[in-house]
């Protein structure tokens, strides 16, 4: 059976990272999978040679406009497309095709948080695309439409997630995930300007203002009976790619650093794309660019009480295109890693 898949808005980050990894598909490469229609807003009818020089199999092909009636057809539709513009097309493809939401219209499941934080009318519930968390690799497998889950809460819910689970900690948790740039979109932006960025380093949408604080206060909620309250700081750091998130929370009496290491190891044993590294060994952005991997270090600090995780993972690939990727795989019933490195490039 050969599978057709096409990507809406295919000119952006997401995008283009979706396209590099299907490239790279076993299927791809055995003529089993076909890459078909590729849509844009503004690009549309520019040469994907002239946007995306870095994928030259993919050359000779033109952006088509996002229509319901472009991407018709195809076995998987990928959309990459800005907060608002996935439900309606997401509404009028056959029940049939795979569709695989990278923005945020279908993550959350409370409507009144969904008007809180991005307004409008909320467009409903589709399984959420992080296979780590219990039960969710169930959800995704043959799934027709698909949440993929935002970069930050991927990183911070892999990160908390064993400890919330096992009530290491009592579930108030602080967040402080330091970013790289393509995080924020491939627009036109003053803050973004490489003047702006480099050698700085920015807070923003600080004290509950992000977007995410609602999605990563959801994912911890579903493991335990206690009330989950987050604090989550984003932090804007010179990188094209990456975060590294640090979760703190106040540690149940008696946990020890043996007790909480085993607890993620355990937790984590049979995940391709988490690793828990050795003891006294930190997360680095620079192992996992271009992965779909998540690296994760767990200490307690018993002068404070409190359990520190550290992760990272590649803001495009583990954070966006690689999860979707991901849950293409589970959706299809694929090998679920798939066309998904795991080994970055080093140095």
């Amino acid at each position: 059976m050969t599978f057709t898949v096409a990507v809406a808005g295919a000119s952006g980050y997401a995008g283009g990272e979706i396209l590099r990894l299907l490239l790279s598909h076993p299927l791809y490469l055995s003529g089993e999978l076909s890459i078909g229609a590729l849509t844009a807003g503004s690009s549309a009818g520019t040469p994907v040679a002239e946007l995306m020089p870095h994928l030259p199999q993919l050359a000779d092909r033109q952006l088509e406009d996002t229509t319901p009636e472009v991407l018709a057809g195809h076995d998987v539709v990928f959309l990459a497309l800005p907060h608002g513009h996935s439900a309606e097309i997401g509404r009028v493809l056959s029940e049939d095709t795979v569709v695989i939401d990278c923005a945020a219209d279908f993550r959350l499941q409370d409507a009144g948080e969904w008007d809180h934080y991005y307004g409008g009318e909320h467009a409903g519930t589709w399984p959420y695309g992080i296979p780590e968390m219990p039960g969710h690799r169930e959800q995704l497998s043959g799934a027709r439409r698909i949440a993929v889950p935002g970069c930050f809460p991927t990183g911070a819910t892999l990160a908390a997630l064993p400890a919330v689970a096992a009530g290491l900690v009592t579930p108030d948790v602080a967040f402080v995930s330091v970013t790289g740039v393509s995080g924020a979109g491939k627009k036109a932006s003053v803050a973004l300007l490489g003047s702006e960025t480099m050698g700085n380093l920015k807070a923003y949408n600080t004290a509950g203002k992000h977007r995410h604080t609602p999605e990563i206060t959801q994912n911890l909620a579903e493991v335990t009976d206690a009330e989950v309250t987050v604090s989550f700081t984003p932090v804007l750091a010179p990188l094209p790619r990456g975060i590294l998130t640090t979760a703190t929370a106040p540690l149940v009496e008696g946990v020890t650093q043996e007790a909480a290491y085993e607890t993620y190891r355990a937790f984590y044993a049979d995940e391709p794309f988490v690793h828990l590294l050795p003891a006294g060994q930190q997360p680095q952005t620079q192992n996992v660019v271009g992965t779909n991997m998540c690296h994760v270090q767990v200490e307690v600090d018993e002068r404070s009480g409190r359990l520190l995780v550290t992760s990272v993972i590649d803001n495009l690939t583990k954070g966006t295109g690689g999860a979707a990727v991901q849950c293409m795989n589970l959706a299809l019933g694929l090998d679920e890693t798939a066309g998904l490195p795991q080994a970055a490039v080093a140095p």
